[in-house]
């Protein structure tokens, strides 16, 4: 394309996007996770009965300690009467004991099981249908964007963030609520067991809580960080990928490394943090544990000095105490994850609340009988609002009508061809087609009527059959073969190895820049659109090449009104009509013969590019 391409806003280093402040906190951490759960309210039900089983079956958990106890009584009571001659060891009662214990295990295990396959499925879903709103949202969105983002930056919320998203939700969902039902269930237990060795253990929750909060607090910002500088690593990782051939050409590999290792460091050190934090919170968390349970067993001991309670009572509550400290320590994961969760789903959210287009028109048109009469109404528009490029465009081209757009680079030239495809709204003025103001047009509408053939050649890894077919997907084999012919490709096709099963690769680098163009050629006449653009589309190939190309543009525009442009204005002699564009207007309008005679700026611009290849 020509360099008259402006972005929405400046893009820094690398070409990366709006820069992310390393350490920055999460924006709205209860907003977002409310939002979250917004979100995930259709699957309500099943929410439902995974919370069901998940309590079921920490419930049945808890109960076990206590009846274990029994058991553990009864032996101690036969010991004693063992040694005092006055009975023995019931096995028979024990055993029962023991039986009714393991069938408590095996049914809470069961309901276990149960929640974890409909957690599961609800975190696969969420993803699944998260991504499945990025990709609709990807094609609702306006240009501007993703030409003022890397598209590593927005794959990352694709990938990365819904992936810590999915994890995060599959493991802290079904945690925090088994944990909370631990802590009350077995807060429940003890004290039914002893009140007093219970208030002995109850400063562990206060001093835990404590110490969740204050590590919340300072991580949270670290892990939003992560994930922001995950997005620039993944966005510089394709720039560099994409255009490893000018890295080599121009000697910046260690530019590039240098570039990267600085956000790879700032990137570490982020995850360095988080992961610190996540760290230390469960010894610490055992540590404050760990005291509780001293304090509680030497209470103990002295109860069961003063016979105040069994001795399987203190061997139940010192498995209770263990199970009072584990779930507050998971807890203390858990809003790790959370603050994961958190992190990648407010980038998620973010994205999906970006502005969108107007895809619908206020009056929509059919466009099945238009013919392509096109008309610039006094056009003003500008990338940015107080920056305006084109001042006042107007022109009038009739269905059937070549015309050429030529000016010199920051001309318009391109942003015309943006504004015809709605890629851009007009700041002022209309565009208009048979008519009818294309804003009126709904945009899938608009654009079916268009085929544009583009300097950058795009064709994706597939078969050259498949990459054909992509303009008009239901178009049969003979006639893929027919706009092959018309685009004079089909003998470098059938001369390849599968001819029109060859497969191109991933960067399309198995076929030449022409041959590439002469398959988009192809691909423009199959989809047999009322209006083509052709964008500096022999620009970047030799003169023998451009003479086919030129051929086959000329079978593509037969009938149709095209819009070319063009810096070597040695091909456009025979268009009906030549605009002539500096500084955002049109400065001198006609057909060659008469742009010549008048001698204007077209002239000096035709004449110089002469002279320069008489230089030569």
């Amino acid at each position: 394309m020509s360099d008259d391409r402006r972005t929405a806003s400046p893009r820094g280093p690398m070409g990366h996007g709006r820069g992310m402040a390393g350490g920055e906190k999460a924006k709205d951490f209860g907003g977002t996770l409310k939002k979250l759960f917004r979100y995930m309210e259709k699957y309500k039900i099943r929410f439902l009965i995974m919370i069901i089983f998940a309590m079921a079956g920490t419930v049945f958990n808890i109960a076990g300690p206590k009846i274990l106890g029994r058991a553990t009584t009864e032996l101690f009571n036969g010991l004693v009467a063992k040694v005092s001659g006055t009975g023995g060891i019931d096995f028979a009662k024990i055993t029962q004991i023991l039986l009714g214990v393991l069938c408590l295990y095996v049914v809470s295990a069961c309901f276990s099981f149960i929640q974890g396959f409909v957690m599961t499925g609800i975190s696969n879903d969420v993803t699944y249908s998260l991504r499945q709103d990025i990709s609709k949202k990807i094609h609702r969105m306006p240009m501007k964007y993703f030409e003022s983002r890397t598209h590593g930056e927005t794959l990352s919320r694709v990938t990365n963030d819904v992936d810590t998203l999915q994890q995060s939700l599959n493991q802290s969902l079904t945690q925090l609520i088994t944990s909370v039902t631990t802590i009350i269930g077995v807060f429940i237990m003890m004290l039914s067991i002893n009140v007093w060795m219970t208030l002995c253990a109850l400063p562990i929750l206060p001093v835990s809580m404590a110490i969740i909060g204050a590590v919340m607090k300072r991580s949270q910002k670290y892990f939003r960080g992560q994930q922001n500088y995950l997005g620039q690593v993944n966005g510089q990782i394709e720039e560099v990928y994409a255009g490893h051939n000018i890295v080599k050409a121009f000697n910046k590999e260690n530019d590039v490394v240098n570039v990267f290792e600085e956000t790879n460091r700032k990137l570490y050190d982020s995850a360095w943090k988080s992961q610190f934090f996540s760290g230390i919170m469960m010894p610490v968390m055992q540590f404050v544990g760990n005291i509780g349970y001293v304090m509680v067993a030497l209470l103990g001991g002295y109860l069961v000095i003063k016979n105040a309670i069994e001795v399987g009572d203190i061997q139940s509550f010192f498995q209770y105490i263990r199970n009072f400290t584990q779930p507050i320590t998971q807890v203390a994961q858990v809003t790790n994850m959370l603050q994961s969760a958190a992190a990648a789903s407010e980038r998620v959210f973010e994205f999906l609340d970006e502005e969108e287009e107007e895809q619908t028109g206020k009056h929509p048109v059919d466009v099945s009988q238009l013919k392509g009469d096109v008309e610039f109404d006094h056009v003003s528009f500008g990338y940015q609002p107080d920056n305006c490029i084109v001042h006042d465009f107007s022109a009038k081209i009739k269905d059937g009508q070549k015309v050429a757009i030529v000016g010199p680079t920051g001309a318009g030239k391109t942003t015309m061809v943006k504004l015809l495809m709605r890629f851009y709204d007009v700041n002022s003025g209309s565009i208009k087609i048979d008519g009818h103001n294309i804003q009126d047009f709904s945009r899938d509408q608009l654009r079916e009527m268009f085929g544009m053939v583009l300097q950058d050649t795009w064709l994706f890894n597939g078969t050259i059959m498949d990459n054909i077919r992509y303009g008009r997907l239901e178009a049969t084999d003979k006639e893929v073969i027919a706009a092959a012919k018309a685009a004079n490709v089909h003998r470098f096709i059938m001369a390849q190895p599968g001819r029109y099963q060859m497969m191109l690769n991933e960067e399309t680098s198995n076929v030449s820049q022409g041959q590439k163009q002469l398959l988009t050629i192809a691909r423009a006449i199959l989809a047999d659109n009322k209006i083509l653009i052709l964008d500096e589309a022999t620009s970047s190939v030799d003169t023998r090449t451009e003479v086919r190309i030129q051929k086959a543009m000329d079978n593509l525009m037969e009938g149709r009104t095209s819009f070319i442009i063009a810096h070597r204005l040695s091909t456009i002699r025979n268009a009906d009509l030549i605009l002539v564009m500096k500084d955002g207007d049109i400065i001198e309008q006609g057909n060659h013969e008469e742009l010549m005679s008048a001698g204007g700026f077209y002239a000096q611009l035709y004449n110089s590019q002469f002279e320069k290849a008489e230089a030569v």
